[in-house]
């Protein structure tokens, strides 16, 4: 039997890096996708196949998914994990970004679903994996166009699972609590550019302390965390809809799901030390 072929996006550092080890250790052919191959060398020397791909770039994608097609002659697992935080004030940040923000983590994940879907459906089977957060079932200060995404992407890919049900194929939420990645410093610098100053700025500076708090980036979690869950979903018979995992990740949606609106917003802004 030919080895199954999965392709990562974001691979080249982070949760996607350790997706892709994971994959090739569970014995799949592995395309790491990033948007500069120069940082996928590492993934390279280890047997992963480099693909340069931009999620907000069509042709990009759909050249993407032909190499895959064209050298393996299959596509058996699409992990969607590109993304970032946009951080600011609702009021603050640019539409040009937050519309930006949403083609990298809504459109792009689920236009590149769109093109490998045929392929998945061809033979019946396949697994999309969509790397949403804890942060699309809560939410933060400051961090509204970014929690917006990944609320979006949780109801899409609600909506994708009874849509290709029929045809053998699988679509598997991973939502990450607070993992060690550089994604709270790129949040917190995105978040200074809108809201440093001005009507925003006491709040943005509280926000920003919090995601590069030393106190807090001992607690994350490793990335092979949600390497970890992501083989077990795609080696499942039957997987689970949704695996939450990482720091905080379950602790914090159950707390939302018992508060008030009230309670929680007093409780997460507590949290980061917003100014009263």
């Amino acid at each position: 039997m030919p080895a199954k072929t999965a392709l990562v996006t974001g691979a080249s550092s982070g949760i996607g890096q350790a997706t892709a080890l994971k994959l090739q250790g569970l014995g799949y052919t592995v395309y790491g996708a990033a948007r500069r191959t120069d940082r996928l060398q590492e993934l390279a020397g280890r047997g992963i196949r480099p693909l340069a791909m931009d999620v907000t770039d069509d042709d990009s994608m759909r050249a993407g998914v032909d190499r895959v097609i064209s050298e393996t002659g299959r596509l058996d697992v699409l992990v969607n994990n590109a993304g970032y935080g946009s951080y600011g004030a609702i009021e603050d940040l640019p539409l040009d970004e937050a519309r930006h923000q949403f083609d990298v983590n809504v459109f792009g994940a689920l236009r590149l679903t769109q093109i490998a879907l045929p392929h998945m459906r061809a033979r019946r089977s396949g697994t999309v994996v969509n790397i949403t957060s804890m942060g699309g079932k809560i939410y933060t200060p400051l961090g509204g166009w970014y929690h917006g995404t990944k609320f979006a992407l949780e109801a899409l890919s609600d909506c994708l699972r009874i849509e290709t049900k029929p045809f053998g194929i699988d679509v598997v939420i991973i939502e990450p609590g607070g993992i060690a990645t550089e994604w709270g410093a790129i949040a917190a610098e995105n978040l200074e550019k809108s809201s440093a100053s001005g009507a925003y700025s006491d709040q943005a500076d509280a926000v920003a302390a919090a995601l590069r708090s030393e106190a807090m980036a001992k607690r994350l979690s490793p990335p092979t965390v949600i390497a970890d869950a992501i083989g077990k979903a795609v080696t499942a018979r039957r997987p689970k809809t949704r695996y939450a995992t990482g720091f905080s990740a379950r602790p914090l949606m159950a707390l939302r799901r018992l508060l008030s609106d009230r309670a929680y917003d007093a409780l997460i802004s507590r949290s980061v030390g917003l100014p009263r």
